[in-house]
């Protein structure tokens, strides 16, 4: 089984943590939400403390075996960047099983990204590592240079969690420390542990987005990658009724970033829901 929390009584609702972090990111909203609802965040397979994947991964059917070992009939998907395009393909894969869902600087499973947001990555964050060194991480199961998970992560939490047109100085402290501290264990579980194959939806959820029939908020921060943020207008315009919503000076972790704010906006969103 993921690695996994339990909190509360009530509706279920399940964080899902994004690529570049685990499910400590979910913290505030873990502690908040648990006053009134069945709150779940897990490890993605190979990340944090949930074991490593040994043939192909799959991470919206891990998410539904999740629910299954957990009682779990059907939840609330709170999903943030590459978690949040996992929720969606739950959603489409398994509809009756997703009563709602939040989408937080989400991905999406199929998107191409654009190619000025990939030149922009290797510039600015695989740069940090020399490139044979990279080259050779990205096949697995290597042995790490001291100090390269650390310098990738720095690079990456700088682009994407601050927001390529911010600096470090524009995320507080313990906000820094944190992200830095979650990827750069997802740089050494990666680059140490065995590569594998990820399979997702067939057909991909980038051309299905309307079937999606949970209702949707759709929560974007205004500091994030300007690719990413497209992704926020296709799940806006392409999920019917979803509802959307901006927060300025805000990077690629709202959840993060803005804990109390982005807590207010789920419980509103939950409550409304329960009304």
């Amino acid at each position: 089984m993921l690695s996994h929390d339990v909190a509360g009584h009530g509706p279920a609702v399940i964080l899902i943590h994004a690529g570049i972090a685990d499910r400590r990111m979910w913290d505030h909203q873990f502690a908040a939400l648990a006053a009134d609802h069945r709150v779940i965040r897990y490890d993605w397979r190979g990340y944090g403390h949930s074991p490593d994947p040994k043939d192909d991964l799959c991470h919206h059917e891990d998410l539904l075996a999740l629910m299954d070992d957990l009682g779990v009939e059907r939840a609330t998907l709170v999903g943030c960047s590459m978690g949040g395009a996992y929720a969606v393909e739950a959603a489409l894969a398994a509809p009756s099983r997703v009563s709602a869902l939040v989408l937080i600087a989400s991905g999406l499973a199929g998107h191409t990204w654009p190619q000025e947001m990939l030149a922009q990555a290797r510039e600015r964050v695989h740069g940090a590592v020399p490139a044979e060194r990279l080259a050779r991480y990205r096949q697995g199961g290597a042995e790490v240079a001291e100090g390269d998970a650390a310098a990738m992560a720095r690079a990456q939490v700088l682009w994407q969690v601050a927001g390529p047109a911010r600096r470090r100085a524009d995320l507080p402290p313990q906000v820094w420390e944190r992200a830095v501290t979650m990827c750069e264990g997802v740089f050494e579980r990666m680059w140490r542990g065995p590569a594998v194959a990820e399979r997702l939806l067939d057909p991909p959820a980038a051309g299905r987005l309307g079937e999606v029939r949970a209702p949707t908020l759709v929560i974007n921060g205004l500091a994030d990658v300007p690719g990413i943020q497209q992704v926020s207008d296709l799940l806006s315009a392409g999920i019917g009724g979803a509802r959307r919503l901006d927060l300025p000076d805000t990077g690629h972790l709202p959840p993060l970033e803005r804990p109390e704010q982005v807590t207010a906006l789920i419980t509103a969103f939950l409550a409304e829901r329960a009304g």
